[in-house]
């Protein structure tokens, strides 16, 4: 299970997923270098810790080598536009509704539960939201605001919702496995 739907704390491209860089390739993005030289297999694995379409992964995957991370982010936005509605269902389903730091107030904890509750219930997938740019302590904040907000959504609105908060997300996990964030070791965190 892999909480972070707010934001690339944990599943991201694992350095460790992907063979070391070979010597000449070291002057670059070592993470992207082992990206655009792992095995397909390894490479797909690592993919879908950023999304969990398959398609997605694979469309990735087959138009390696990039040049640069802004070339893999650009060919990951476009294959996300092209999700088919089983796609995106395949991607949401690997998701799961984030919690709140285990050292928040109960009153928090059942708040965001029961909102979380409410969402999966209404609409049959985990609540996602890319949180890029607030700061933690904002995040509760701006989830239960999300949630509120995207309950009234009909559900063709709430997939283009979700669809485009699940970009984000990938590309913030691709951009922290090619970076090699310590943080973003999946051999570590449970899928």
């Amino acid at each position: 299970m892999r909480p972070p739907t707010l934001h690339h704390t944990s599943r991201a491209l694992a350095p460790s997923a992907l063979p070391s860089p070979l010597p000449a390739q070291r002057h670059g993005t070592p993470g992207l270098d082992r990206f655009n030289t792992a095995a397909a297999e390894a490479a797909e694995a690592a993919l879908l810790a950023c999304c969990g379409s398959h398609r997605w992964a694979q469309r990735l995957v087959a138009h390696r080598p990039y040049p640069d991370l802004d070339a893999l982010l650009a060919a990951a936005d476009e294959a996300s536009y092209d999700l088919s509605p089983a796609d995106l269902a395949e991607a949401l389903s690997d998701e799961s509704s984030a919690g709140v730091h285990p050292g928040a107030p109960a009153a928090a904890h059942t708040a965001l539960a029961a909102a979380h509750a409410a969402y999966e219930s209404r609409f049959g997938h985990a609540f996602v939201i890319c949180l890029d740019g607030y700061r933690p302590e904002e995040y509760l904040d701006r989830v239960l605001t999300g949630i509120r907000a995207r309950l009234g959504h009909e559900r063709d609105e709430e997939r283009a919702v979700s669809a485009e908060e699940l970009r984000g997300l990938a590309r913030t996990r691709l951009v922290h496995a090619v970076a090699n964030h310590p943080e973003s070791d999946v051999a570590a965190a449970s899928r």
